[in-house]
């Protein structure tokens, strides 16, 4: 009776840990954000374990039955798209609530896309905040305006299609001089890290759009 939180590969499949190879295959269950994606993971490590789709969709949906099976014995890895389970993914709903049944959960050491960027972005990484994704309509303006006061350095996840538009608006609310970096395709070939005032950085990536 367990639950692993097990980080996968944010893109180079060689990004997993040992352990964490040990752990998918010993698993009775690999709960997925998203089956397709995980299964071409567990085929490069040969991992043939059942799995089950837990997602953002369903996850209020099946967690009693989970819990269930926990209780009754079974050991579940949690495996999300790209990264550590929780982080922007899935999973906290399903943790707070083996906690409450006294349910272990242990959560494996490894990727997730935030630190990388932190480290190699050249700017201060000694003290930061993690936002993940802003709102992306109602509150949007409202955080972006107490991120203004923020002394930190700020992490922000985005996508590609909304990268311009947040660009402009950090210099709107943050000025057009703030220092800012753009990381994309991390441990991929066309990893990229970008760093430059966020007017320029705006301007650069409205004349060449990015994917990915």
């Amino acid at each position: 009776m367990r639950l692993y939180l097990v980080p996968s590969p944010i893109g180079n499949l060689g990004d997993i840990t040992y352990r964490a190879v040990d752990i998918l295959q010993k698993a009775d269950v690999i709960l997925c954000e998203d089956t397709r994606s995980s299964l071409v993971l567990l085929k490069h490590y040969q991992i043939q374990g059942p799995v089950s789709p837990y997602h953002q969709h369903n996850e209020h949906k099946v967690l009693p039955h989970l819990i269930d099976q926990l209780r009754d014995g079974k050991t579940f890895a949690l495996l999300t798209d790209a990264g550590t389970p929780g982080i922007s993914d899935p999973g906290f709903l399903l943790v707070r609530e083996c906690i409450r049944h006294n349910i272990p959960v242990e959560c494996l050491p490894g990727a997730t896309a935030f630190v990388p960027a932190l480290v190699q972005s050249g700017i201060p990484s000694n003290r930061f905040v993690f936002e993940g994704f802003l709102p992306i309509k109602k509150g949007r303006q409202t955080m972006l305006k107490l991120l203004a006061t923020e002394e930190r350095t700020i992490i922000l996840y985005e996508s590609p299609h909304r990268l311009v538009k947040t660009l402009h608006e950090l210099v709107t609310f943050f000025g057009a001089d703030r220092q800012a970096a753009v990381c994309r395709e991390l441990t991929k070939i066309f990893e990229e890290t970008n760093k430059n005032t966020v007017a320029l950085l705006a301007a650069h990536y409205e004349k060449k759009p990015t994917q990915g």
